[in-house]
């Protein structure tokens, strides 16, 4: 009988000294990985640039760094240059955007963005600057948890000056 008590006793004691073992394993913090809302962008692509009532064609550039909010509401800060391949005319602008993500629960996202900024425009005659605004739509595609590929069109103005230009652009988004 004292052999089965002592047998008792010793599992009863085993037993409370795992759980207390199991209990510290069911409170331990996991280890969680998240990625940040931040993004980096680049663009490229082709601008109908006007600076002085006569449209021409010109090359565009563009990046910038952003942040996403949440799955409709993201943000970013852009510096953008139209004018490449034209010796005459261009326009550079640094806006800050804010952008409306049409949710499809698919790879591709619709968009519609406005921003507004300073802009800076020439042409042979006259050098122009002011504020400037931005208009823009599109659908990004996600390639990958952090690469997405945007395809988009923006307009861009200096409000007092008569200097604007219209933009089909490609790019990519990098999310940190």
């Amino acid at each position: 009988m004292k052999q089965i008590t002592k047998l008792v006793l010793g599992l009863a004691m085993a037993a409370s000294l795992s759980g207390t073992a199991l209990a510290a394993d069911a409170y331990a913090p996991e280890a969680v990985i998240t990625a940040s809302n931040w993004y980096l962008r680049a663009d490229g692509g082709f601008s109908w640039l006007n600076t002085d009532h006569d449209t021409v064609n010109a090359g565009v550039i563009g990046g910038g760094v952003g942040y996403q909010f949440n799955d409709n509401l993201r943000t970013d800060l852009r510096v953008d240059y139209a004018g490449i391949g034209n010796d005459d005319d261009m326009l550079t602008t640094v806006l800050g955007n804010v952008y409306f993500d049409i949710p499809t629960s698919t790879v591709m996202t619709p968009y519609l963005g406005a921003g507004v900024g300073y802009g800076w425009a020439s042409n042979p005659t006259e050098d122009k600057n002011g504020v400037a605004f931005g208009l823009m739509a599109g659908v990004a595609v996600r390639i990958t948890d952090n690469v997405s590929a945007d395809l988009g069109y923006r307009y861009r103005q200096i409000v007092s000056e008569d200097a604007y230009d219209n933009e089909a652009l490609i790019g990519l988004r990098y999310s940190f």
